[in-house]
């Protein structure tokens, strides 16, 4: 037992010893380094020069250790995921950067997008009136003896036919009597057809003898001709310009005839007048016998390839594209080619391509028309007839177009040399069947701005709003600029998105602003009994407003009175693309046609 007792304490002895020994150390280590501290503390400051020296030292040790651990220690799975991963996305790079092309790959169809393409969803909200007032003077009750108004029209087939529209207005106005229009034929298209070889002469002056009276020459004057006072009156001139300006002249000279006469009536007329307009377009002016039957057969010949069809106003000649001054990149061939053709209209300035351009002047090539149309959910097995000239350079322009819609047509292709024979020598004519088809099309398609273009558009507002697409070049120029650095989904949605406001749905126009034969807001009306979907959302809400009114409250309200023009398209306010002004110089004037 004593001998246990003493053996504790010599354990317990030699561990405090070993403590006391770690303690020891433990200080000594301590107060070396404190010393070294101290001692580096010194050196340091007598030493200051070499800090960055001794930095620099360290470091590198540093680095060489983590060199070797790396080196000794690699991470083989990490590694290889990283390096494959590398490798993948730079040859996805050289990949992309190599055939670029296949980001925007165009597809076939054009796509389910939930909607009608081929007619207005709002169309049967709206109709076409046009009649006359009770207040509105007859013929036979205002017309002046001995006062007779002659005009001369100016510019191709859609051009002249505003004027004879605005001439029939400015007859009832004067208290004249009209002579039917002499038709230009020393314009650029050199057409020598006159008014009875394109229009119905007789259905013309009996369709409107309630409102003008219309005779086909000018009569003599006691056996003498009468020896009409020549003059031309500012554009847009109003009611009041035309009494001050024209009326003394003809009470006196008792025969006066406006020449250049194109958009020289204001937009801005009482609303007979402005329904005087839509009679004389709408009902009056009806084409010759020939023209109609080879027009009937055109249309017939489309229906019998599709049940549904485009048609497109391409207008993409020389002499157009050399007018707007716009370039497509041809290079010193284009430049020289379409200079030469400017050079005819002497008073047009140096155009500048890329302003033009960029505000929406120039005409859609036609494989940016086709893009659009894609784009918009016609697919390549949709049928298209082409209003058109002679294309600038040709196949090697429609091809793109053909491509995307192969089922592509004219007049010249869906009629024999034969039919087309008795008209093709003659421009207004042609243009004539052109109009036949693109009015009877299910949707049309205009590339341009010009007067056909308008004419029609307004036309198709007024028989049933049936589509009618104008691209909106000002915002589409940058998105075909910048299409191959995007999916075509995403080409695809902007170009609905920018083509709001342009689809010729009712409404989308302010009314009053541009053309009135573009615009005929005067002689639209809307179906009673019917509620636009705007006014439908209108009632819903102020029902679920009016929910918590008493019904006797509810009884003693009275139903508001709806606005005929009332309207909600969102897209009313929307920029419309600014329109190619004619100026004064007959040179310029007379190409603003079709």
């Amino acid at each position: 037992m004593l001998m246990l007792k003493n053996l504790k304490q010599l354990i317990f002895s030699v561990e405090m010893k070993k403590k006391k020994r770690e303690r020891n150390n433990n200080s000594i280590l301590l107060q070396a380094s404190y010393e070294l501290f101290i001692g580096l503390n010194v050196i340091l400051w007598r030493k200051r020069h070499r800090l960055f020296s001794l930095i620099s030292a360290v470091s590198g040790c540093l680095l060489l250790l983590l060199f070797a651990f790396s080196v000794f220690t690699p991470p083989p799975t990490a590694t290889e995921h990283f390096l494959s991963h590398h490798l993948s996305a730079v040859k996805k790079t050289e990949v992309v950067e190599s055939n670029f092309d296949m980001v925007f790959q165009v597809p076939a169809s054009g796509g389910t997008l939930g909607r009608d393409l081929w007619s207005s969803s709002q169309s049967k909200f709206y109709y076409g009136c046009s009649n006359a007032s009770k207040s509105f003077q007859s013929a036979d009750m205002k017309t002046h003896p001995n006062r007779y108004l002659m005009i001369a029209t100016s510019g191709g087939l859609n051009q002249q036919r505003t004027g004879i529209i605005d001439a029939v207005v400015v007859a009832y106005i004067l208290n004249a009597t009209l002579v039917i229009p002499k038709l230009d034929q020393h314009s650029y298209w050199k057409d020598t057809s006159g008014f009875a070889e394109i229009f119905n002469v007789d259905w013309f002056i009996s369709s409107l003898s309630r409102d003008v009276e219309i005779i086909k020459e000018l009569p003599r004057n006691e056996g003498k001709a009468w020896i009409p006072r020549s003059m031309r009156v500012p554009r847009k001139c109003n009611s009041k310009c035309y009494q001050i300006r024209v009326l003394p002249v003809l009470n006196k000279k008792h025969a006066v005839e406006l020449t250049k006469f194109d958009y020289r009536l204001s937009n801005r007329l009482e609303t007979d007048l402005q329904k005087l307009r839509c009679r004389v377009n709408y009902q009056a002016l009806r084409f010759t016998d020939s023209i109609l039957e080879l027009g009937k057969i055109l249309v017939e010949r489309m229906r019998m390839k599709a049940k549904q069809f485009i048609a497109l106003h391409l207008r993409f000649e020389p002499d157009m594209l050399a007018f707007s001054g716009c370039y497509y990149g041809g290079g010193e061939k284009e430049r020289g080619e379409l200079g030469a053709l400017r050079k005819r209209w002497k008073t047009l300035h140096v155009s500048n391509p890329e302003k033009v351009r960029r505000h929406g002047r120039c005409p859609l090539t036609p494989e940016e028309v086709g893009l659009m149309l894609r784009a918009l959910g016609f697919g390549s097995d949709v049928h298209i007839y082409v209003a058109s000239g002679e294309v600038y350079r040709g196949e090697e322009t429609l091809a793109p177009l053909k491509a995307l819609f192969p089922n592509f047509h004219s007049k010249e292709t869906i009629a024999t040399k034969e039919e087309l024979a008795p008209f093709s020598s003659f421009s207004g004519r042609m243009a004539a069947l052109d109009y036949i088809v693109c009015d009877e099309s299910d949707v049309f398609v205009t590339n341009n701005n010009g007067n056909m273009a308008r004419i029609l558009a307004g036309r198709r507002r007024y028989f049933g709003h049936k589509p009618t697409i104008r691209p909106n070049a000002k915002k589409l120029y940058k998105l075909f600029l910048d299409r191959n650095n995007m999916t075509w989904d995403e080409f695809a949605s902007k170009v609905r998105t920018y083509q709001i406001g342009f689809m010729g749905e009712p409404k989308e126009v302010k009314p009053g602003k541009g053309e009135f034969h573009e615009n005929p807001d005067s002689c639209i009306c809307q179906a009673n009994g019917l509620k636009t979907p705007q006014e439908d959302d209108e009632s819903s809400k102020e029902r679920k407003e009016g929910a918590e009114v008493s019904d006797e409250q509810q009884q003693q309200q009275q139903p508001l009175e709806e606005d005929p023009d009332w309207t909600d398209i969102f897209y009313l306010d929307k920029e419309l693309p600014d329109v190619i002004t004619k100026q004064e110089h007959p040179e310029v004037e007379g190409f603003f046609s079709d």
